[in-house]
């Protein structure tokens, strides 16, 4: 899911790059504090008060010699460099004219970072909390707790997370955690840390620690205090802390031991349906996808003006492979452009001068080659140049595809398979969606599916629990959404992110961004998608979050759209992606500014999300010990960021299906270090393997869930709880036996399903607090995610049966 290259980096322009090389590194006179490139004091640079328009600016250049360079050249460099695809990333103070000057003897000089704009904005919060501050002697600031745990992962290494919101949330609000090494320890006693402020698309949204602590000891008790005058003591549980009970003795798992291409994997999940005819089935999805497939190209010329390209109009492996072009230049003065045909050799005669010089151009030969050789190919220009500089001569180029993948692979459209497996598969049980890879890089994902099928078909004769799961579920297994793009990564690019069908038009798609093409599969759905105005995907076709030219654009994603409509009794989904150790579930994508989320889950399902993380994060941990984050659990924006237009909230809102995401590959604590490290897309297999290994079982747990909801018969059970009492009101609130939506109403009318639910008081907080100002007689009845509804009341009949309670208020 997480996007780790931006469009347009240094990487994706080989081309140009190879004509600017020599002038990064061309002599310059040395830069003086204060002087321009040329010599002399810069105008917007001088010594005044203001400092007019220096700013903070990204520079990306190709090696350290480079950034030696910028040193010599008295470039005024911060503190900062970090690798990048093509180069190193550097950041310079840079006036305007320092910033042209540089640019125009090669260097490149990127957006700024910070500018006087955001110092103004810096001074004015100064001001605005010095003010405050200083208003009524600083009333000090609320606390409110949001989660405070402890848990062990991998090899027992003990970890705390907490998370707290303040009612000030200013950036000088400093806010710090001390906890004690155990029960009747003191306060502090374990440890003390300062906490970070967490804010996403502009908006405040609580204090936490960027990663959890190693801590030596299991604290049950922190204090956090706030530098506003705020102070808040809190319990510290632990986190999955109910071990999963053993598989039975006779129970097998690891039936993956390589990376497999989707053409493997697809294999397996036939080869499943051939060997258990009883309890599983192919479901062929109607859409096939483009295929592995591209249009031959080849790319003639050094220099943009004299540069163009020619693509095949067949597929490389349907014969645009066997095209080839050469250019000649006319063996007599003053001849024209010409372009002859010969099967499948194309030459372009090069038109000549009276001296018998060469004279055509770029865009000259484009014309006459798509005019005269327009039923073999296609020619166009390099990125849209105007094609003024004259064409050299080449010998007989063959255009290729560029492919690598073995002949084992097909270059045809793809027939994208859904496994059936359940041992009533008439949609009587409820459906659960298990789909990878819609991501291409992402290659334990479907080694993840691959072995839940493997788990559920070959234990189902000897182990009574996965019998139980197979007789009462009616389970689909998706292994890779994304079957052209993840042959793609395998054999040729290995971080392709999308599929391979290219959008582009032709002052894109030459040879040069050949990995820059394809839709995001998972910004392609019709929910919260940028065509909406939501955040988190991008119209340009080269961008890795591209979301299609249009909602739903992409066979893929139709597939799985079709699959829910297809079969009504799904009810639960699951998205595996990597990396990074999440847990995620719906909404998933907001809108800026004001971060307007989709709407929310309500209350009650929302705690349904959380219970059922306990038991399915619980069966991850099983394998190795490795624990999901508390900080990486729970709605997509809420621990990731927003991604317009993605799966999981298609099937929410559309269908009702209760869909999670997960993020293997968890980063792994580093004893050595004492800090954690990220896996990757492709980590060694060893680590791969066991990340399979682990989710699979997280996706067993899955179903584990779903059989229980599906079995689920009993209605919940509610209380009225009275928060606090005062002159002239009352605060209440509502418990329930599990996770279940309150609809109440405190005029006196009979509740029904349109009467206000109970929502939560505020992001990865517990139910509201009501209020009310007279003696009121509230009304409610809960309701299940099963659909359960307390004391079997029936909210559309004519039964008096719902809960009531007077609440009183005091004069």
């Amino acid at each position: 899911m997480r996007s780790s290259r931006k469009p347009g980096k240094v990487g994706r322009r080989a081309p140009w790059l190879v004509l600017s090389a020599a002038l990064v590194l061309s002599p310059l006179p040395a830069l003086a504090q204060g002087a321009t490139p040329n010599g002399g004091v810069s105008p917007d640079r001088g010594s005044s008060s203001e400092q007019n328009g220096v700013a903070l600016m990204r520079v990306i250049v190709p090696d350290q010699q480079a950034v030696d360079r910028l040193n010599d050249l008295g470039v005024d460099l911060a503190e900062y460099t970090r690798p990048v695809d093509g180069g190193i990333e550097v950041h310079a103070v840079l006036s305007p004219a320092e910033t042209k000057e540089l640019r125009s003897k090669g260097f490149d000089v990127r957006d700024a970072i910070s500018d006087q704009q955001d110092v103004t904005k810096l001074r004015q919060e100064r001001e605005r909390t010095l003010r405050s501050l200083a208003q009524d002697g600083q009333a000090a600031d609320t606390l409110t707790p949001l989660r405070a745990e402890w848990f062990t992962s991998l090899e027992g290494q003990r970890f705390l997370s907490i998370e707290v919101k303040t009612s000030a949330p200013d950036a000088t609000n400093i806010l710090t955690a001390a906890w004690n090494s155990g029960k009747d320890t003191e306060p502090g006693s374990g440890g003390t840390a300062t906490m970070s402020r967490f804010t996403d698309a502009g908006q405040y949204m609580y204090h936490r620690f960027t990663s959890p602590l190693a801590i030596d000891s299991a604290p049950t008790e922190a204090t956090i205090t706030s530098s506003s005058g705020g102070s808040l003591t809190v319990p510290v549980k632990e986190w999955l802390g109910k071990p999963r009970k053993a598989p039975g003795k006779h129970y097998v798992s690891d039936f993956v031991d390589h990376y497999m291409d989707p053409t493997e994997v697809y294999g397996r999940i036939n080869g499943l349906a051939r060997q258990f005819p009883k309890l599983a089935e192919i479901v062929d999805l109607p859409n096939k996808t483009n295929g592995y497939r591209r249009n031959a190209q080849a790319q003639f010329g050094t220099v943009p003006a004299s540069t163009f390209y020619v693509t095949s109009k067949a597929y490389g492996s349907d014969g645009g492979n066997d095209i080839a072009v050469a250019l000649q230049k006319a063996d007599r003065p003053s001849a024209p452009l010409a372009v002859s045909v010969d099967g499948k050799n194309v030459t372009v005669t090069l038109a000549t001068d009276a001296d018998g010089a060469a004279t055509s151009t770029a865009k000259q030969v484009v014309d006459a080659l798509n005019a005269d050789a327009g039923t073999l190919l296609s020619a166009a220009t390099y990125r849209g140049d105007a094609g003024s500089g004259v064409v050299a001569e080449s010998a007989a180029t063959k255009l290729t595809d560029g492919l690598k993948a073995p002949a084992s692979v097909s270059r045809k459209p793809f027939q994208m398979r859904a496994l059936r497996i359940g041992g009533k598969r008439d949609g009587s049980k409820p459906g659960v969606f298990l789909y990878c890879q819609e991501h291409a890089r992402e290659w334990v994902t479907p080694l993840t599916c691959v072995e839940t099928a493997e788990r559920l078909l070959r234990n189902y004769r000897l182990d009574p629990a996965t019998r139980k799961i197979v007789n009462d579920l009616d389970i689909f297994v998706l292994p890779s959404v994304n079957p052209d793009g993840a042959h793609y990564s395998m054999y040729d690019f290995n971080m392709q992110r999308r599929n391979m069908t290219n959008h582009c038009g032709p002052t894109e798609s030459d040879p040069g961004y050949r990995n820059s093409w394809g839709v995001d599969l998972n910004r392609n759905f019709s929910v919260g998608s940028l065509f909406d105005g939501y955040s988190g995907a991008s119209s340009s076709c080269r961008s890795d979050v591209f979301a299609g030219p249009a909602e739903l654009s992409e066979p893929e994603a139709k597939n799985e759209v079709w699959l829910t409509h297809r079969f009504p009794n799904i009810r639960f989904a699951m998205n595996t992606h990597s990396y990074g150790g999440y847990f995620m579930w719906p909404p998933g994508a907001y809108k800026v500014p004001g971060r307007e989320l989709l709407p929310r889950v309500d209350l009650g399902t929302e705690t349904f999300f959380w219970a059922a993380s306990d038991h399915i994060l619980n069966s991850v941990q099983s394998r190795r010990g490795t624990a999901i984050w508390p900080g990486r659990t729970g709605p997509v924006p809420d621990v990731l960021y927003s991604a317009a237009g993605n799966s999981a909230d298609e099937h929410w809102y559309n269908r009702g299906i209760i869909g999670w995401d997960f993020e293997v590959g968890a980063d792994i604590w580093n004893q050595a270090t004492k800090r954690f490290d990220p896996v990757g897309f492709q980590p060694p297999f060893s680590e791969g393997h066991e990340e399979a290994m682990e989710f699979s079982s997280g996706q067993i747990g899955i179903l584990e869930v779903a059989r229980a909801y599906g079995s689920d018969k009993t209605p919940p059970r509610s209380n009225l709880l009275i928060d606090s009492r005062q002159p002239g009101s009352t605060t209440f609130t509502f418990t329930t036996s599990e996770p279940a939506t309150v609809y109440y109403t405190l005029d006196g009318s009979r509740p029904t399903l349109k009467s206000p639910k109970l929502k939560a008081a505020g992001v990865r907080e517990g139910p509201e607090k009501l209020k009310v100002d007279k003696n009121t007689e509230v009304k409610w009845f809960t309701v299940d995610i099963a659909g359960n509804v307390e004391r079997h009341y029936d909210p559309d009949g004519d039964r008096q049966n719902y809960r009531h309670q007077w609440v009183t208020v005091k004069n």
